[in-house]
Parts: C-alpha cells; structure tokens; sequence
C-alpha cells in the first residue's frame, strides 16, 4: 500500500531505548510505529538508543505497520547520526522535528533517500505549510501540538480554539499536495472520553488519524478514524444511486432525501476505499 491508501488511524509513539516497548509493540494493533529517538531518549542514552533501534528493527515482526523514525533535529548532535545509522535500515520514513521551512527537508533529503515526514510544530513550519507539503520528498505531516501550544503560549482548552488555525492550516496543506496530516497526541493518557472528543474533533476537521503516546489509547483512535458502518452503508448505497441514474438516463440520484451528486460520489468511493486498506492492514 502506498502512503496515500494505507490508513494511519493510529500512530503510536515507541522509544526507541526501551526493548520492552519495541518488543510489544509487534503485537500492537497499530497502523504505524514512530520509533522515537528525540524527545522519549534522554542525552546521555541517545546513541546507545540507535544501537537497540537498530538491533529490534533488523530482527523485524513489525508486519505491515508502518516503520516511522522520529531522528533528532539536525542542528543537533545527533541528528545526522541518527540518519546515517538509518542507513540500510527496514524503514518507512524518517520524521523530522522542528521543521522550519522546506529548506530542513532539503537538507535531510540531502542525507537519505526515504520518504520524509516533518514534524509540524513552531509557527514558521504553519506560515510555510504549503511549500512544504509541496515539497517532493515529504508524505506527511505531524501536528505537533505540545510544542505548537509553548511557541504561541496558549492555554490547553478541550476545545483546542487557539490551535485551530494551525491546525486547519497544516491540514489545508497537507490536502492540496496529497500528503498525510496527522493531529498531535492527547497527554492525559487514561481519560478515554477526553481523548474520544479531541481524536472525534480531529476527524471532523480531516485528519488521518492521530498520534498516541500509550497503547491504551490505540482502540479509541483506530476506531473513531474508521468508517463507521453506517458510513460505509450509505456509501454503498449512493454510488449504486449514482449508478443507477446514470444507466437510465434520467432522473435525480437521491438517497435518504438528499441529492446525490459525483463529488458525493468520489467520497463515498474514498470511505469504501478507506474500509478495505484497513480491512488489508489487518
């Protein structure tokens, strides 16, 4: 499946230090793997994390979840030895932090030639969404939204109304050159309904899915990110309408007493699509 067919309902957050972590995470019913070396890994254990990252992703059995690094910054110590180590590595995609500009993802794709993802989360990276989601090399975005909240010095509020406009602007972005936008994670991994809310919000707005920081939380975003049964119904139902008209000639497609046009159409063929990449995932 390629970046824009295979869901990512689900992206969970794996520090790639803890073998534990990268252990269990092969029987995770996520759709991706963020294997973190920046923010989880402390200073004095980030070159020894690539070492152990290295050894669980060799030793594979990540099935058909998608195998995302989050490198450190390369204006770090350690960013472009993150990617040289990544070098050879069974990878889907290195994750950028603090992407400014398209000129960050210039320089990492100077370094490696996997698709790259970039962490969306300082005030330059939404002002310049649009040239770097156009950007050859990039197949998604992550809304970085704790580090988003710091830059602006915005309250947390359960409605996110001060994130909105970089989170509309990032996804807006993202639409316009195909590539995969991501909402950010919800810190208070044991309230469920909390997390429903903010990953219901975030489908509504139009992300792909959102990303986690527990296994807990996998259910709720693999669920709330998914076509809904009565979704996929009336999905079915309206493209046989179309159909249907189409064949006789005549008439008005109607279902449950609305028009049915083809852009009704090509997104009900989107939902169906949607339901089988993850019937395939697994």
């Amino acid at each position: 499946m390629t970046s824009t067919t295979r869901p990512f309902r689900s992206l969970l957050y794996i520090p790639g230090s803890k073998e534990r972590a990268l252990d269990k995470a092969r029987a995770l019913p996520v759709d991706a793997i963020l294997f973190d070396l920046e923010d989880a890994v402390m200073p004095e254990a980030k070159v020894e994390a690539r070492a152990t990252l290295l050894a669980a992703l060799g030793e594979g059995g990540y099935g058909k979840r998608a195998k995302i690094v989050r490198i450190n910054a390369l204006d770090t110590e350690w960013g472009e030895g993150d990617v040289a180590a990544l070098k050879g590595a069974d990878i889907d995609a290195i994750l950028l932090p603090k992407v400014n500009s398209a000129k960050d993802i210039d320089r990492l794709a100077a370094l490696c030639d996997v698709p790259i993802w970039a962490m969306m989360e300082t005030p330059l990276a939404i002002f310049n969404a649009l040239e770097i989601a156009a950007h050859p090399r990039i197949e998604g975005f992550v809304a970085g939204t704790n580090d988003l909240a710091k830059e602006l010095n915005c309250r947390t509020r359960p409605d996110r109304l001060p994130m909105q406009m970089a989170l509309q602007t990032m996804l807006m972005a993202a639409r316009a050159h195909g590539v995969v936008a991501t909402d950010g994670v919800y810190n208070q991994f044991k309230d469920e309904a909390g997390l429903e809310a903010e990953c219901e919000q975030g489908r509504d707005l139009g992300f792909d899915g959102k990303t986690l920081i527990h296994p807990a939380q996998v259910e709720i975003a693999n669920r709330v990110f998914a076509p809904s049964e009565a979704e996929i119904d009336l999905a079915r139902r309206q493209i046989e309408a179309f159909e249907a008209v189409l064949a006789s000639g005549q008439g008005v497609a109607v279902v449950d007493g609305k028009i049915v046009e083809n852009l009704h159409v090509e997104t009900a063929k989107k939902t169906l699509a949607q339901a089988e990449a993850i019937a395939e995932a697994g």
